[in-house]
């Protein structure tokens, strides 16, 4: 559980994470820490977290999120090639998801989005399962007249700013959606950067759709509504104008 890396920061942060700069780069730390994390098998909030933003602050750490069976394998084939430590972080109900995973290495590179969807009014940005909740909510919204491109960013550290830039030129509108709890999270970092180098192509601020600021509840039902929905993505979505 990625909950549990907390007892080992000081090896990821402060070690893995700083050697090679720390030499000069005469060194590498070529290691994968694969952990699971999220919501949706009510393990409640000491094994239900999604910290990724924890490992994306940290420079010389490589953050991977991947929302597919092939990227999972693709992406893990370069992160263990990747000669800097890499975050893999899985979330637990894709375990579940089957899809078509190419022969052979089918390899991945690290820093590139996925667009899983075209669209031309609104663009909503994800990663992990909630890339999922954000194609049905592209469904429910395309039945709505809204027209929803899909950008999955796949990796957070590097992400992937080139593909989210095109995008937003094109659709004037951004979502940024996570399973994270909003406050100082990945969406934070994208909708800032977005403002920055984008802010004349937005004809509405930036929404960042995320899970409460609360510890993770083990009912069931809060559980569900503490994180986001599709239906709450299509209701915020709609608002944007």
């Amino acid at each position: 559980f990625v909950d549990f890396l907390s007892l080992t920061m000081d090896q990821i942060v402060n070690q893995a994470a700083k050697l090679r700069y720390m030499f000069g780069g005469k060194g590498t730390v070529p290691i994968v820490i694969r952990a699971a994390q999220g919501t949706g098998v009510k393990l409640a909030a000491q094994h239900s977290q999604s910290l990724e933003a924890w490992f994306a602050h940290i420079p010389g750490l490589i953050v991977v999120c991947p929302s597919t069976p092939a990227d999972a394998k693709g992406l893990l084939l370069a992160a263990i090639r990747n000669p800097n430590p890499v975050i893999f972080l899985e979330h637990k109900m894709l375990y579940f998801v089957k899809g078509d995973v190419p022969d052979g290495e089918g390899l991945e590179r690290i820093g590139v989005a996925a667009r899983r969807r075209e669209g031309t009014d609104v663009t909503l940005c994800s990663y992990s399962l909630m890339t999922h909740r954000c194609l049905e909510a592209a469904d429910l919204l395309g039945q709505r007249g809204v027209s929803c491109e899909v950008i999955d960013l796949r990796t957070i550290r590097p992400w992937d700013k080139t593909a989210l830039l095109d995008s937003v030129r094109k659709t004037h509108r951004l979502a940024v959606v996570h399973e994270a709890v909003r406050s100082f999270g990945a969406g934070a970092e994208i909708a800032a950067t977005v403002m920055d180098e984008a802010f004349d192509e937005l004809d509405a601020p930036v929404l960042r759709i995320a899970a409460h600021d609360i510890p993770m509840p083990f009912n069931d039902t809060l559980e569900r509504e503490t994180v986001p929905t599709v239906e709450r993505i299509v209701e915020a979505v709609e608002k944007l104008g």
